[in-house]
Order: C-alpha cells, then sequence, then structure tokens
C-alpha cells in the first residue's frame, strides 16, 4: 500500500460520514414534527439537528486540513515516508531510532475513525501502527519516545523514556494482526528476552489489533511478569488507550 493512501482512505472515510448525521437529525426533526406534538421531544430533536450541524463543521474542518496536508506531501513528491511527515513528526535521529517531537493532525483523525469503526485498523501498514502507537506515548505524556528503525530494532517498535522521580523506561512491540490471527507465546517470550537482555527497562507493553491465546495469563514462563514487568494489550484495549488519549487531547 502507498504510503499516502492511509491519509486518502482516511479523507474518503470522512467525506462518508460527512452529512449523515445531519440527514438524519433533520429526517427525524420533520417526522417528529409531524407526529409529534410534545414541545419537548420537538425541542429535544431540534437540539440534536444543531448538534449534527456541529458535528459536520467539524468533520469539514477536518477534512479541509487533511486534504491540504495530503497535497502538500504531493507536491513534495513524497520524497519522505508517511512516518516522517504525517503520523509523527521527527526531532531527530538518535542511535536508537528517531526521537518524536509530537504527534500530527492525521494521528488525531486516524484515532477518531479508529474510535468509529475498528475495523479500519486492519487496512493500516504494520509500520504506521507503530507510527500511532508511538504517538500514543507521546500523549500519554512520555519525555522521549523513540520510534526505533523497522529492520535490527532487536524486538522494540518504540521506547518510551518518563524521567524524574518514578522515572520509568518502556520498551513497546506492536503486531498489526487481522481477527483470528494471534500473538504467538514465541512473540511474547521473545519480548521477555529483549526485557532481561536490556536491564535499564521497566517494563514491556505488546500491543496488538488482534488477540492473544485464550490460556495466555496461566502460562508458567509469562505469568510471572504480568502486570509490572508486562502488559498485553489486545485490539479492545488498544482501541479503548487511543480513543481515551484523544478525548484527553480533545478537553485539555
Amino acid at each position: 500500500m502507498d504510503d499516502n493512501n492511509i491519509t486518502a482512505q482516511l479523507v474518503d472515510e470522512l467525506r462518508k460520514r460527512l452529512g449523515k448525521p445531519t440527514a438524519i437529525a433533520r429526517s427525524k426533526a420533520i417526522s417528529s414534527h409531524r407526529n409529534v406534538s410534545d414541545s419537548f421531544d420537538a425541542l429535544r430533536v431540534a437540539s440534536a439537528s444543531v448538534a449534527a450541524d456541529r458535528e459536520a463543521a467539524r468533520l469539514r474542518e477536518k477534512i479541509r486540513q487533511l486534504e491540504a496536508h495530503l497535497q502538500e506531501q504531493l507536491n513534495r513528491g513524497a520524497a519522505t515516508p508517511i512516518s516522517v511527515s504525517a503520523i509523527v513528526t521527527p526531532q531527530r535521529k538518535t542511535t536508537e531510532g528517531i526521537l518524536i517531537k509530537s504527534t500530527s493532525l492525521v494521528w488525531g483523525a486516524i484515532i477518531e475513525q479508529l474510535g468509529a469503526d475498528w475495523s479500519f485498523a486492519y487496512r493500516i501498514p504494520a509500520h504506521q501502527w507503530e507510527e500511532i502507537v508511538a504517538g500514543a506515548f507521546d500523549k500519554a505524556g512520555f519525555d522521549e519516545v523513540i520510534l526505533t528503525p523497522r529492520s535490527g530494532d532487536h524486538g522494540r517498535d518504540v521506547i518510551a523514556l518518563r524521567h524524574g522521580v518514578g522515572s520509568i523506561k518502556i520498551i513497546g512491540s506492536v503486531k498489526a494482526y487481522k481477527p483470528g490471527h494471534l500473538v504467538g507465546y514465541d512473540d511474547i517470550r521473545a519480548l521477555i528476552g529483549v526485557m532481561t537482555g536490556e536491564r535499564d527497562t521497566s517494563k514491556g507493553i505488546l500491543a496488538t489489533t488482534s488477540d492473544f491465546p485464550p490460556n495466555v495469563m496461566s502460562d508458567p514462563f509469562i505469568s510471572p511478569f504480568m502486570p509490572y514487568r508486562l502488559e498485553l494489550m489486545n485490539g479492545l484495549q488498544l482501541k479503548e488507550w487511543l480513543v481515551g488519549l484523544l478525548r484527553e487531547t480533545d478537553q485539555s
């Protein structure tokens, strides 16, 4: 999949959603005015229509921003991959990868779409999922977030550091799998091995768009590390984490 396609697809998804809330609300308003004489019911329907109009305006602005960003990428000839120019903004290279400066508007738009329709997750390439998770650690307030190279990452896709009192270092592994493709025991044990070898690591987090084996919590080589040294985040938990971070950002 071309790196710019995910942004273009996102624009298309938002376009499909645009107009639906307003049309539905107005249809309900007409029906209610015809069949319901209660003024309070009519007022509630009218309020829903106003809220839908506001949502539509917000989506239009999001589309405008995304289309402007996509056009900028096309004008540049897509010289740099989306990982460096759209989902997250790089600050500089380090010995372990790319230090993330911040997330972009595209990150927020992708999370919003995932919250509305999780099936969108299975159309996002694996390397972009690593960038989404790196952006999530940045949104979670970590002082340093490093996106490791796609090869030679030693089983670490993301490194997140928090300094000061209670300093911690988290190494993250991301598995972008389709439904039914469970993360294997070997993948989990491999992350534990990396944690053991990298002695300054506080915790490992393995996140997947899919799920884990049913009996993973009872595995004698995995359960002793959970939950304080190892955390397994399945698709549902990943969605809740990402959407929660987006809401916190919107409210701040």
